[in-house]
């Protein structure tokens, strides 16, 4: 039985509380195809039983927010972004870093573990020695503790692996397990995950030289757009590089960061000392 429009308006207010993400009138049917999926998997009827239940079960809230966010993820997604993390940022980040020998990327709302695993194909790839010469951390954040669990183990069934990875890649780091593919451990020590909620604050970590957080602002209104991208302004080395989705910007949302251009795409550049001025402009 599809959700009341009561029902519809409680989850809807409960995801923006605890994720700030916006679940619009016209997204009621696929509000209703999750829950009666989560629904099964509880062992319940439908999403009006999971509803009812929820409203005094914290754990069942915390599912239901879970299911609501959009995992949706490729290897190598747009592309572009990937050429320029090669082609133009990685090696300037080799010059300012060629001191240290550190590399810390951040790569936000990780989803499935995707694309946390191309950044570290690219760098296995292309920039050898600084796997292993350099002390490279990739850490990779997301909501949902489920969806971390599996890119956590890093085995992918047949029709992921075919969504943008090359061949040949799947050659060198994949392990065939029965019918599905298994991130060999070579690649999968690379990179740690951890549960993060945007919308809190963030843990204590070493100011990233690359943050990606591609495709998820768009779920968020100006205000947490701007907190988010102001917290990242704090944290970020001020020589850092920031990577949003194609339908995102900084541009009339922060003022705190410069927009670049290369290999076909657009990515930003913390302005140094702005980012006060740029929240006390809105």
């Amino acid at each position: 039985m599809p959700l009341s429009y009561a029902d519809f308006s409680y989850v809807r207010d409960m995801v923006v509380r605890r994720s700030a993400i916006v679940l619009e009138d016209a997204k009621a049917y696929l509000v209703d195809m999750r829950l009666d999926n989560l629904a099964r998997e509880e062992g319940m009827a439908d999403a009006t039983e999971i509803v009812a239940k929820s409203r005094g079960e914290s754990r069942l809230q915390v599912r239901i927010t879970e299911a609501m966010t959009t995992n949706e993820t490729s290897w190598f997604r747009d592309s572009n972004p990937f050429v320029a993390f090669k082609d133009v940022v990685m090696p300037e980040v080799i010059k300012l870093r060629a001191n240290t020998r550190q590399l810390f990327i951040w790569c936000a709302a990780s989803s499935s573990g995707q694309e946390p695993y191309s950044i570290a194909m690219t760098l296995r790839e292309s920039f050898p020695e600084v796997c292993d010469q350099w002390r490279v951390r990739i850490m990779a954040t997301d909501l949902s503790g489920p969806i971390l669990e599996r890119a956590r183990a890093g085995v992918y069934r047949h029709f992921e692996v075919d969504r943008g990875l090359p061949k040949p890649l799947l050659g060198r780091y994949f392990d065939a397990q029965g019918q599905d593919w298994s991130i060999k451990p070579t690649l999968r020590k690379m990179v740690e995950f951890k549960e993060l909620n945007l919308i809190e604050p963030f843990p204590a970590m070493p100011s990233p030289d690359i943050v990606f957080i591609r495709n998820v602002l768009i779920y968020f209104n100006a205000n947490v757009k701007r907190d988010i991208l102001s917290r990242i302004h704090k944290v970020m080395s001020p020589n850092g590089y920031l990577f949003l989705g194609g339908a995102e910007t900084t541009l009339g949302v922060h003022g705190g960061y410069s927009r670049h251009a290369g290999a076909g795409t657009a990515f930003y550049r913390p302005i140094a000392g702005a980012a006060e001025a740029a929240m006390a402009a809105f």
